[in-house]
């Protein structure tokens, strides 16, 4: 029973943001109501797809949209991930859901926004995230920009923003009994999240990229590989846990003493560098883990689940044979958890229509018409 129980979202398919901003809203509770393409796909593995039901609805035909606004009509919210225009053509855009329901909150998850010069161009996270700023940051000094898998785009200034943006609209009407449109878009979001960064422009940051502290130019904050091949990660900003890296790996402190001193930092690098070498990863570990050194393994994300902290805080769990992520954050009463993998497309057509009121006979109806597809379990 997560915080956020007997809230009912609606989520019209798409890919990437969308499903984690579904997945987001129900690992927390919420009753998220999947409305499936007729003859899509999708299979129980799916792991942002997990906690919540699914109906196949054919959207191009009048009968599928009705079904959808008398979902809507029983909704707190409602979000999609179209291009601009594509909801408001198959006659499910805003107006006409709140139309059906005032205390609807719209959420609306885009790449560029739903105005703009370039809102309409098709895009992904890299497209997004280099407009915003941040991946230029990214890289080493010499090479070219490197993509952060989709993790700041799709996800962080994304889905997550979405969910959100959905939990502050649904708090707000449920004062105001108004509902309202969110305009998610990613790039919006990947700008938010280097908020940081853009205040440290008056204060020396560099505009060339593995020149700062935070972008791989410090030795301090920076990976290093070790004897066999494998990767440790250290961030000792703060003096002295700096002073404890120097100590723990053995380097000279008289040459490493002016932390600050950037004009050093590729020399420090070149020597750390050499000294992480000379021991494998594992090693490094038992001098270095659970120290204030800053530092980590960099462990792989089939290595990630086995490490003993992540065992003890049960970080990672296993679903129908799935590892994957928990819920999070977590919550001393109201704990969130997965009450199942990702249904099959279709997978709760019928229970769901019947609970709109829809008879045996009118169900059967749509399912020979094709305006819906019911999937059994598979």
């Amino acid at each position: 029973m997560g915080p956020l129980t007997g809230f009912r979202v609606i989520e019209l398919a798409g890919i990437g943001p969308g499903p984690f901003c579904g997945m987001m809203l129900s690992d927390m509770g919420a009753e998220v109501i999947r409305v499936d393409r007729v003859g899509g796909t999708g299979g129980r593995r799916d792991v942002l797809a997990r906690n919540r039901r699914s109906i196949a609805v054919d959207l191009k035909q009048a009968g599928g949209v009705e079904l959808v606004l008398k979902l809507v009509e029983t909704a707190d919210a409602l979000f999609e991930g179209f291009r601009p225009g594509v909801t408001e053509r198959l006659g499910l855009g805003p107006d006409e859901c709140l139309a059906r329901n005032e205390k609807l909150v719209y959420g609306r998850m885009t790449g560029w926004g739903q105005e703009g010069p370039i809102a309409h161009a098709a895009g992904h996270d890299i497209n997004y995230i280099g407009l915003a700023g941040a991946l230029h940051a990214i890289g080493e000094p010499d090479g070219k920009p490197v993509p952060p898998l989709n993790l700041i785009g799709d996800f962080g200034g994304g889905g997550m923003l979405l969910a959100y943006g959905l939990v502050c609209g649904m708090l707000e009407a449920s004062r105001s009994g108004k509902g309202q449109v969110i305009d998610a878009a990613m790039v919006d979001g990947a700008a938010s999240l280097m908020a940081m960064f853009f205040s440290m422009v008056g204060f020396g940051f560099k505009n060339e990229r593995g020149s700062n502290m935070l972008d791989g130019g410090a030795h301090f904050y920076n990976t290093y590989e070790t004897k066999d091949g494998k990767h440790v990660c250290v961030g000792a900003i703060e003096p002295q846990f700096y002073a404890e890296l120097v100590e723990k790996s053995g380097v000279d402190p008289n040459r490493f003493g002016p932390q600050m001193a950037n004009d050093r930092w590729v020399d420090f690098k070149a020597e750390l560098a050499e000294v992480f070498k000379t021991k494998t990863r594992d090693e490094w570990c038992e001098i270095m883990e659970g120290s204030d050194v800053c530092f980590a393994p960099v462990l792989s994300i089939l290595e990630a689940p086995d490490h003993p902290h992540n065992r003890h805080r049960e970080t990672f769990v296993t679903v129908d044979g799935v590892t994957q992520p928990a819920p999070s954050p977590r919550f001393s009463r109201t704990a969130p958890e997965i009450s199942h993998a990702a249904r099959v497309p279709g997978e709760d057509t019928r229970s769901v229509l019947a609970e709109i009121g829809l008879g045996a006979d009118d169900i059967a109806a749509l399912l020979t018409a094709g305006v819906v597809q019911a999937s059994p379990a598979a």
